[in-house]
């Protein structure tokens, strides 16, 4: 159905017919999916049709009936689609010839009433949307629908029947409704069931329709009767009158047995509401039906006994004389049968005697005196011998004869004695009780019983007993009371026979305050002027009972009383002579009574002025406004003084809290109490001002609910005050007294028309009184503005609020600061509309830029300045949260504010932390926790904070001429910021400002880079070293050649300082290699050497970061040493060469890393670095100076061709040098020198150098066996662990250097040194020295053996060989013992294996020579038993090699012997 009109208008009759035909093709025996779907398709493209082509189906009805018979007929699924279709079709049928609409109705009510409710929905549905109230055929089927079972059918017949009852219409006025006559409506009723006409049936059980629908008939036809009644010329026709008739037997016959109670109501009260209008009518119908009626006397609805009690009393002025009197001597006598009547009959029968009764004293001829004193007696006992309620109903009968004649005197024991007298006493027990709908009856029937009342005696008895209700606090009876004196009063606009012939029910309800009909009044007024003196005088016994006594008392409750009664009087009498003239008083009292705490006496005084409002003069109308305004305004005069008493209720409870002993603290006294017992007299003082201010918002609240009706009034009048009025009253309806609220906003609405355009007249004003009131004394005066701005604010333009703004959010910050919890609460709400404006106005895209740029000069200096830097943590997240969200919009707008908002932002970092992490930081040792890994979650954690995320919004709208402005701010705060997060915040800043700007940043990079590099030397902090070191590289890739040179230089140089800048120098260098590589690439000649060096410092974590930097960014060690050697070894020797011990021996630990890498590379610098090294090995011994022995050794094994090749003496005085280092005393330096000794020997080779080392390194083991004593030494060493251990490790060393004498000597050479040779190994084999030096001795020897093995294999010389023989016989003669006796006497599997390996070396020297030594031929023996103990395989296996050998030389041995 997407077509054009024009398509459609040619396709829509086919389209029409098409679809009919498809569902006329279908059978109810289909079933299969497709076929369903299709159909309801059908269904729906019906509905669619209708409501775009309606004329397609206004001509015929025969599309409607085949969709209400579908709703009957087809399957539950479809219903729904069927309905909705029949729903939209209805809106077809609107204007449709007279002849479809009539076979509409029979379709309609047809429908209305199958069993289907799809069916009886859509019948309703169209009912009501196809025809207006005045027809009656869709009425009728919406009376059927009421009784329907469905409530949603329920709701849409009622709603066709009384739309203005119904919530969701807008229709609030019957008046606007227009019914059908009354005549048409009952005749289709009647044509549709004619039993109505049927009067033979009255009295029957059956009803004629269903109970509901009867009501909703009933109803609807009242309400059509009433709308023919304001037509008089219809109401005087015979034709009406006979209508009526018919209404009435309509009635009639629904009061048959089976009709439910709601019925029978409804059906007698509109009996009494047509006879109201048409007395003669119903009095001549009912006459002779009283019997009939009779029987519903005790029926149980209250109502409808009441009414029918009425309708006997209406009938009752039509019976002949005696037929009146035997009637009420018929009542009288059942009253009084034993056993009494039920409830409900003795009610209706009550009733029925006081309304017949009183209706046959307003005829001419009544009835005789005798039997209304019989009916009097009757009622009087009742109420002195019954129960309440039914003494109330006498008492109600009583006041209903009353307000036609004066009561008579009644005979009590031959003696006639006022009613009221006799009842006094009972009636004042009555009115105590707690039967409240009792006491109100018998109060408003002494208001009916004065209204013909003669006697003043009486009308002051009746006084006393209304008045005795002062002190109740049931607002139903005080207004019962009030009702009761306005009659004693006289002038109240009901007469008698509106109270005994209408359903009439209270004063109130009657007179609709005011609006009734001033002619009843005058006509009661003239009534009682027989009277008037009688009258008069209580009247002024009112008047002083009202104003003396209640309205000023110290009691709550009597205030209370005196303001319902004097409201009662003002409304009901307020045409009469004497409340005119109490006019003045009366608002006197009604403005004093504003402030009462009660709730309901001071909305009672302000609805009290507003109706005096109405009935006084222009004067006094203009004193009432004037009187209003300055209460609501605060500049009102001070109202009466109330005396105080004990029990006076100062505060509410509750309100104050409770005294110190959990009592209440309400009353004057016990508030005097609490003074005193605090020592404090004094302050009552201050719980009385207290209690001045609370009744001045009272009066404020009361004034508003008077002002309000007032103002509907007033008109013009009001206009001069809006400008003090309008600000006050929009911010009381803020206050936070939900009372003080709901009256100023039912005032603001009845005084101003148009909100919006009121408030934006009077902003200014408005702006200024709410801002103003903000800063009160007064909580709930802050707390209401504070509301009241942050829905004032909102949507406003930037040039309403320009001069508002800096106060509204100083406003807000003040309030989110208050004592007070609800105004905090109040100043967030308020934070959050100005926040919302002000982003708003910020915000590029939705303002424009120039007034965006002026909210951001008003703005944000008061958020950076106030806000931010608050003490108060929620205004500190506020403001951060604005600021933050202003960047997102600002744009532009930002730029000129970029250099404060980037401090603020950066100094916040630190500064808006969370405390707790910088206390976990300082404690963080103590628990273990590494500060490094700490200050990297702090600092992760400030990235992710909103400040961070302000900061890279700034970043993207620099521009050059912002980066003039920023970057010495920025500049400034790398000087002076503190905090870990500002000063990397300030760091990373500086970085993302350089790249984003580039070249831009060049005119700053010399202050950048001098105040970076400053930063990073002198930061402890190693996270904030690396940003700042970071950011120096991120600026240097824009800087000059020269200033990078100088840079780099600088970096260089940082190597030689302290600790902190030697890590300086390798996180600027790392940096500088990860930023700016293509920078630093000409200047490795500079770096190279440096981080190489550096790699050597002592402190693990300095040497890390070097050698972390060297593997990184050096492709390959070898060709990088070898590329920059030069630079490196300069810089090694100046290190050698300076005075810092450290240096030294970094650059020491460097020439032995250079050697170990180049090797014979290094020769082509060995000049330069020994005579370094050699100069500085001599003089005293400083810590770490066993490197530069350990340089010498590593130099001489690289370069000892070219060091020999240079200079032949060189070896000789570089082994001088070392022997004379191995005689110093310091442990450390002396193992350093045999260390060194042992390579410089290995390392030149040179035979000569045993001569000169051997005799040496002798010596000093003798001098030291020497000077300590053997037998010394031995306890010494077996004393202290210690000593023993470290001179053994000294002793290790001078046995390897012995080694390597051994190694590089001649075999003359070694001969000559035979004797202290020996002694050397006798004397290390001792039991004084540690295994370990034992395993060296074992290899010495093993060197040794190995030695003199070679030399006799090419010996020629013979004395040299016998030198060898005897030097082996001897070496084994000597030493084997020792060596056997540590295999048996250490215990280590070690020791074992190279022991024996020591005797295989020298028994293999021995089969070489082919000798034993002279005389021994028992070493086989010895070996053989060390061999049976050995328990190392490998170490047994050398041995038993060794017994062979022996075995064998022994055999040898004896065969030559």
């Amino acid at each position: 159905m997407q077509g054009t009109m024009d398509q459609l208008r040619l396709m829509g009759p086919v389209i029409l017919t098409g679809i009919l035909k498809s569902l006329d093709g279908y059978s109810a025996a289909e079933s299969d999916v497709i076929a369903r779907e299709t159909k309801a398709f059908a269904f729906q493209a019906i509905g669619l049709l209708a409501k775009r082509m309606p004329q397609l189906f206004r001509d015929k009805v025969d599309v409607a009936s085949r969709l209400f018979v579908a709703l009957q007929s087809e399957a539950q699924f479809l219903r729904l689609t069927i309905q909705e279709a029949t729903n939209s079709l209805a809106f077809a049928y609107k204007g449709a010839p007279q002849n479809v609409l009539n076979d509409l109705e029979a379709l309609l009510l047809r429908s209305s009433q199958v069993e289907e409710s799809e069916v009886r929905f859509c019948a309703m549905r169209w009912a009501t949307l196809l025809f207006d109230m005045q027809h009656c055929p869709s009425r009728f089927i919406c009376m059927v629908g009421a009784a329907d079972t469905k409530l949603d059918i329920r709701e849409i017949a009622l709603e066709g029947l009384f739309p203005d009852e119904d919530q969701r219409k807008a229709v609030s006025k019957s008046v606007n409704l227009k019914y059908p006559k009354l005549s048409d409506m009952l005749d289709y009723i009647i044509q549709q069931q004619p039993a109505v006409l049927d009067s033979a049936s009255l009295g029957g059980s059956k009803l004629l329709f269903p109970s509901k629908s009867y009501v909703a008939m009933i109803k609807f036809l009242l309400r059509c009767f009433e709308a023919d009644t304001k037509q008089n010329n219809l109401v005087e026709g015979a034709h009406f009158s006979a209508t009526v008739e018919k209404l009435c037997l309509l009635l009639e016959h629904a009061m048959a047995y089976e009709g439910s109670v709601d019925l029978h109501a409804n059906a007698s009260k509109a009996l009494i509401s047509i006879g109201s209008h048409m007395p003669q009518v119903i009095t001549s119908r009912y006459v002779d039906k009283v019997a009939w009626m009779k029987q519903f006397l005790g029926h149980i609805d209250f109502d409808t006994r009441e009414s029918i009690s009425r309708l006997i009393g209406i009938a009752s002025c039509s019976l002949p004389l005696h037929s009146l009197s035997d009637l009420i001597s018929e009542l009288i006598a059942s009253i009084g049968t034993t056993p009494k009547l039920r409830f409900e009959m003795q009610h209706g029968v009550l009733c029925t005697l006081g309304y017949v009764t009183a209706n046959c004293m307003s005829r001419t001829v009544s009835i005789p005196e005798a039997l209304l004193q019989s009916t009097l007696k009757c009622l009087v006992d009742v109420v002195n011998l019954e129960t309440a309620t039914l003494a109330s109903f006498a008492m109600q009968a009583l006041g209903h004869v009353g307000l036609c004649i004066p009561l008579p005197l009644l005979l009590v024991d031959s003696s006639s004695v006022p009613i009221l007298v006799v009842l006094r006493e009972k009636l004042s027990k009555l009115l105590a009780g707690e039967d409240v709908k009792a006491v109100q009856k018998i109060v408003i029937s002494l208001g009916h019983l004065c209204v013909k009342e003669l006697s003043s005696s009486h009308l002051n008895i009746a006084l006393d007993l209304i008045s005795s209700l002062s002190q109740s606090k049931v607002e139903d009876i005080l207004f019962a009371a009030g009702e009761a004196l306005s009659f004693l009063w006289g002038g109240v606009p009901v007469t008698a026979d509106m109270i005994l012939k209408s359903n009439y029910t209270s004063l109130s309800m009657s007179s609709n305050f005011l609006m009734g009909d001033v002619s009843s009044a005058s006509s009661t007024c003239v009534e009682s002027e027989a009277n008037e003196d009688g009258h008069g005088t209580v009247r002024d016994a009112i008047t002083r009972k009202i104003f003396d006594d209640l309205l000023y008392s110290s009691r709550k409750q009597e205030r209370c009383a005196g303001t319902v009664w004097l409201l009662s009087l003002t409304m009901y009498c307020g045409q009469h002579q004497a409340i005119q003239k109490l006019l003045p008083d009366i608002q006197e009292a009604f403005s004093h009574l504003l402030a009462e705490q009660n709730e309901l006496t001071q909305e009672l005084a302000s609805q009290g002025l507003s109706v005096v409002y109405e009935l006084g003069d222009a004067s006094m109308k203009k004193s009432l406004v004037n009187a209003l305004v300055g209460t609501l305004t605060g500049s009102g005069k001070r109202k009466r003084a109330v005396k105080l008493v004990e029990d006076s209720e100062v505060f509410q409870e509750g309100t104050i809290g409770e005294s110190p002993s959990g009592g209440k603290l309400s009353t004057y006294k016990e508030l005097c109490n609490l003074a005193n017992e605090m020592g404090q007299p004094d302050m009552i003082y201050k719980f009385m001002d207290l209690a001045n201010y609370q009744a001045s918002l009272n009066s404020k609240r009361g004034a508003a609910f008077g002002f309000s009706k007032i103002a509907k009034h007033a008109g013009d009048a009001l206009q001069p005050y809006l400008h003090a009025l309008v600000p006050r009253l929009l911010r009381y309806q803020y206050d936070p007294d939900k009372n003080v609220q709901d009256a100023m906003t039912h005032i603001w609405r009845s005084l101003i028309p148009d909100s919006k355009k009121t408030i934006d007249e009077h902003f200014d004003l408005i702006m200024d009184d709410l801002l103003t009131q903000s800063g009160s004394r007064l909580w709930r005066s802050r707390e209401a503005s504070c509301l009241a701005l942050s829905d004032v604010i909102q949507g406003r333009k930037f040039d309403q609020v320009e001069k508002h703004l800096k106060r509204i959010w100083t406003t807000a910050y003040r309030a989110m600061d208050d004592i007070k919890e609800s105004v905090r609460n109040s100043g967030d709400r308020l934070c959050r509309a100005i926040t919302n404006l002000t982003l708003r106005l910020c915000d590029v895209s939705l303002t424009q830029v120039s007034e965006a740029t002026k909210t951001m000069e008003i703005v944000l200096p008061l958020l950076l300045s106030e806000g931010i830097m608050s003490k108060v943590e929620s205004i500190r997240k506020a403001s951060i949260g604005v600021v933050t969200k202003l960047t997102k919009g600002a744009g532009v707008a930002l730029r000129p504010h970029l250099p404060d908002l980037v401090c603020c932002m950066l100094e916040s970092l630190s500064s808006l932390e969370d405390q707790g992490l910088n206390y976990v930081e300082l404690h963080a040792a103590n628990v273990g926790i590494q500060t490094e890994k700490l200050e990297n979650l702090r600092i992760s954690i400030a990235k992710g904070s909103p400040m961070w995320e302000t900061l890279d919004r700034c970043i993207d709208v620099i521009d050059s001429q912002s980066v003039e402005l920023l970057v010495p701010r920025v500049a400034q705060l790398v000087r002076v910021g503190v905090g870990l997060n500002t000063r990397v915040g300030v760091a990373n800043f500086i970085s993302l400002l350089a790249q984003k700007v580039g070249v831009n940043i060049k005119p700053f990079t010399t202050m950048l880079l001098r105040l970076l590099f400053q930063a990073v030397k002198e930061e402890r902090s190693a996270t904030s070293k690396r940003a700042f070191a970071n950011a120096c590289a991120t600026v240097l890739k824009y800087a000059t050649p020269s200033q990078a040179q100088k840079l780099i230089e600088d970096t260089a140089a940082l190597h030689l300082g302290d600790r902190n800048e030697q890590i300086a120098c390798a996180v600027l260098l790392k940096s500088y290699f990860s930023s700016a590589a293509d920078v630093l690439g000409g200047y490795n000649d500079v770096i190279v050497p440096v981080i190489f060096i550096s790699r050597f410092e002592d402190e693990k974590s300095v040497s890390n970061l070097y050698e972390e930097m060297w593997e990184e960014n050096m492709s390959s060690e070898r060709v990088t040493l070898q590329l920059y050697l030069g630079e490196i070894v300069e810089l090694i020797s100046g290190g050698i060469m300076s005075s810092s011990w450290s240096r030294k021996q970094k650059a020491a630990q460097a020439v032995s890393k250079l050697c170990d890498i180049l090797g014979e590379v290094v020769s082509s610098q060995h000049h330069v670095l020994l005579s370094s090294l050699l100069k500085e090995i001599p003089g005293r011994i400083w810590e770490g100076k066993d490197a530069v022995l350990s340089a010498l050794s590593a130099l001489c094994m690289s370069c000892h061709k070219s060091i020999s090749a240079a200079d032949a003496d060189t070896p000789d005085a570089i082994l001088s040098l070392i022997l004379s280092a191995c005689s110093k005393k310091t442990k450390k330096y002396r193992e350093a020198a045999f260390s060194c000794l042992e390579q410089v020997l290995k390392a030149f080779n040179n035979p000569d150098f045993f001569n000169k080392a051997f005799p040496q390194l002798f010596d000093m083991c003798s001098l030291q066996i020497n000077t300590t004593g053997q037998n010394n030494l031995s306890s010494d060493l077996r004393g202290g662990g210690d000593e023993k251990e470290d001179f053994s490790s000294a002793h290790d060393k001078i046995v390897n250097c012995v080694t390597a004498c051994i190694h590089i000597a001649r075999a003359p050479d070694i001969i000559k040194q035979q004797k202290n040779l020996i002694d050397f190994f006798l004397i290390s084999l001792s039991p004084n020295f540690s295994w370990p030096v034992k395993v060296s001795v074992f290899s010495s020897i093993k060197e040794l053996c190995s030695k003199l093995h070679t030399e006799t294999a090419g010996s020629q010389d013979s004395s040299q060989y016998a030198s060898i023989v005897s030097f082996a016989h001897e070496l084994f003669c000597k030493t084997s013992v020792k060596v056997l006796e540590i295999i048996q006497t250490v215990k280590i599997a070690q020791v074992h294996i190279a022991a024996s390996e020591c005797l295989v070396e020298m028994v293999n020297l021995l089969e070489a020579i082919r000798q034993l030594p002279g005389g021994e031929v028992a070493f086989s023996r010895e070996f053989f038993q060390v061999y049976e103990m050995e328990k190392n395989e490998h170490a047994k296996s050398l041995l038993k090699r060794c017994i062979d050998v022996l075995e064998n030389l022994e055999k040898e041995h004896k065969v030559s012997s």
